[in-house]
């Protein structure tokens, strides 16, 4: 494993929410609100995989996704299972018994300093509407999980952004990152 350079960072632009930076030669994004978010994958109790729907301004389009959410936006010290947890209710009305961590890496290493992380829900019971907090409009799709692939080719079809790691996010209904069955 190569050894990162220590040079100077020098921040180029500043927003809101994401900064530009420039260190040892390269231009990145990070995050100036959070340190990582997370994606949680989340089955119903009959048998309904939760995916969320909501307008991208990036890529001004509609875009369905696995629910999610910043971790640390709220409480720096907040726990990944607790982000996910909080995040899953406030955007699809479900709470879950518990939340289990599976992974966390870059999202886009050559663009980005963004950790995503992927947490397993379980044992959900419905609470509330979902749709997000006041800044949101989200919309809530509860799909089979056996049809989730072909509803995802169809939206797709019909224009809207799909987000890749939907597919990874698929994989981890049934399975632990290391290929066993899911616990």
């Amino acid at each position: 494993m190569s050894k990162p350079v220590e040079n100077t960072t020098q921040i180029l632009a500043e927003g809101t929410y994401l900064r530009l930076v420039h260190r040892d030669g390269w231009d990145y994004a990070e995050r100036s609100n959070a340190r990582c978010a997370v994606i949680i994958v989340a089955v119903t109790p009959e048998d309904r995989l939760l995916l969320v729907e909501q307008f991208r301004v990036p890529v001004n389009a509609p875009a369905i996704e696995m629910p999610a959410g910043l971790v640390g936006d709220i409480h720096a010290e907040e726990p990944i299972e607790l982000a996910a947890a909080r995040e899953l209710e406030e955007e699809t009305g479900w709470r879950a018994d518990r939340v289990r961590l599976l992974m966390q890496g870059p999202s886009s290493a050559g663009m980005s300093n963004e950790i995503i992380a992927f947490a397993r829900a379980s044992g959900l019971t419905r609470v509330g509407p979902g749709g997000g907090d006041d800044s949101e409009d989200i919309i809530v799709h509860e799909v089979p999980r056996t049809e989730a692939a072909a509803w995802l080719c169809q939206k797709a079809a019909e224009g809207y952004a799909i987000d890749p790691k939907l597919y990874a996010g698929l994989y981890f209904v049934d399975h632990d990152p290391d290929g066993t069955p899911a616990a």
